[in-house]
C-alpha cells in the first residue's frame, strides 16, 4: 500500500529535530575509532532514548504519564550531552560534527521540557493553570 498514516508525534517539531540528531549521531558512530565501542553503544541507546520516548509521551493521553515520558526523554538527552562532552575530551568526534549536534540536541530538550510542561497543565512561568 503506498498512502502513509500520520502518527501524533510526527507533527511534533522535537520529534523531527530529534531525529535529526539521531542522524548526527550515526554520523558519529560511523566515525568512532575501533576500541570505542562502549561509548558509542551508550551514545547509541541515549539517543534512541530521546526519540522513543518523546513518541511514546506523544501517544499519551495528557497527563504525569506523558510529562514522564516527556520527561525520560529529556534525561536521556542530557546524557546524550554529557557523552558528547566525552567525545571533545577525549578527541574522537570532530568538533565540525559535534557543535551542530549538540545545537539540535540543545533545542530538543528545550522542546521536551516545554511538552512535559504542557502535559502536566502548567502555563509558560511553570506554575500550574487553573
Amino acid at each position: 500500500m503506498d498512502s502513509w498514516f500520520g502518527f501524533t508525534h510526527e507533527k511534533l517539531d522535537a520529534y523531527v529535530v530529534a531525529r535529526e540528531f539521531l542522524a548526527d549521531v550515526a554520523s558519529m558512530l560511523a566515525a568512532l575509532p575501533r576500541g570505542e565501542s562502549a561509548i558509542a553503544d551508550q551514545l547509541k541507546r541515549a539517543g534512541d532514548s530521546v526519540l522513543l520516548n518523546l513518541c511514546e509521551g506523544a501517544g499519551r493521553p495528557r497527563g504525569r504519564e506523558k510529562a514522564h515520558l516527556y520527561e525520560i526523554a529529556r534525561g536521556s538527552g542530557t546524557e546524550c550531552a554529557a557523552i558528547l562532552d566525552v567525545l571533545r575530551v577525549r578527541r574522537l568526534a570532530a568538533p565540525a560534527r559535534l557543535v551542530p549536534a549538540r545545537a539540535r540536541l540543545h533545542r530538543v530538550v528545550c522542546m521536551l521540557t516545554a511538552l512535559a510542561r504542557r502535559a502536566r497543565g502548567e502555563g509558560e512561568g511553570g506554575v500550574a493553570a487553573t
